[in-house]
C-alpha cells in the first residue's frame, strides 16, 4: 500500500477542528476538506504529524458507522 499526502495539505489546509471536540479537550480531531473531494483528517495535538487521507465514499461510511453507535464503547 503507498501513502501520499495530497499536495494541499503539505500548504495550508483549511484545518478545521471536530464540532464534538470541546475546548480544551485532550482528544481533539481536524478536518480539511481536499481539491478531489476527498478529506484530510489529523490529531490537532500534531499539527505537523501525519493526516489520514480519505476520499469522500470512505468519509461517508466512517460518518455513518459513528452516527449509528458503531464505535461507541
Amino acid at each position: 500500500m503507498t501513502v501520499k499526502l495530497a499536495p494541499e495539505l503539505k500548504v495550508a489546509a483549511p484545518w478545521r477542528k471536530s464540532s464534538r471536540s470541546n475546548n480544551g479537550a485532550a482528544n481533539c480531531v481536524e478536518i480539511a476538506p481536499l481539491l478531489d473531494s476527498g478529506s484530510g483528517v489529523r490529531d490537532s495535538k500534531d499539527p505537523v504529524g501525519p493526516a489520514l487521507v480519505v476520499t469522500q465514499p470512505q468519509w461517508s461510511v466512517f460518518l455513518g458507522a459513528l452516527k449509528a453507535g458503531y464505535f461507541d464503547l
